[in-house]
């Protein structure tokens, strides 16, 4: 996947600014692909050039100009020959859990610190999917919604952030207390000997 087709299915909502973009990307898209801002202006720029995408001006009094960007025909097919392509196996990169595959040979105490830190971040990032969700239903239940709502995808992939973070938060904490417990027996140990 290029980062072309994440900002493609976020410009699926209506017209959206660069600005408007990036918060959408870190409200929603950034749960399955991070990008800085300003990658985003790159991107919609080449987009536009390449005729996915459409600009238009838009006058502000006391504001700078702005310029809201929509799907054109082309970023549509671009996107269905995207969707049609087979996908490719998703991985895990993340330093946190080479720190971890080491903990037999270094320190854990820093190690146990960051774990409790990123279940933290989770946990933060969790609340804000799950009210991100309820947002999205406007007071419906979510069997209704996922049977009648009009844009499902972005709920959907929103619950798969939702999940991901959970299991990124659960997986911290009893990573961090296996630690714990084996750094306390084997301090138990050292004691006792």
């Amino acid at each position: 996947m290029a980062l072309r087709h994440a900002v493609l299915a976020a410009l699926l909502d209506g017209e959206l600014s660069g600005y408007q973009l990036a918060k959408a990307f870190d409200m929603g898209v950034a749960n399955f692909w991070h990008a800085l801002p300003q990658q985003l202006y790159t991107e919609l720029s080449g987009l536009e050039r390449n005729g996915m995408i459409a600009g238009r001006e838009v006058v502000q009094d006391a504001r700078p100009n702005k310029r809201l960007f929509r799907v054109t025909d082309a970023g549509l097919a671009e996107l269905e020959n995207f969707a049609s392509a087979a996908a490719k196996p998703s991985f895990i990169r993340d330093d946190l859990l080479v720190k971890v595959q080491a903990a037999d040979s270094v320190s854990t105490g820093p190690l146990i610190e960051q774990l409790t830190e990123r279940a933290e971040f989770a946990e933060a990032k969790a609340a804000l999917f799950e009210a991100l969700l309820r947002k999205m239903r406007d007071g419906r239940g979510e069997d209704e919604f996922l049977r009648h709502g009009e844009r499902i995808g972005p709920y959907l992939t929103c619950r798969r952030g939702l999940e991901f973070e959970r299991g990124n938060r659960d997986w911290c904490r009893q990573t961090a207390q296996v630690l714990r417990e084996r750094a306390h027996a084997s301090e138990a140990a050292r004691v006792r000997s």
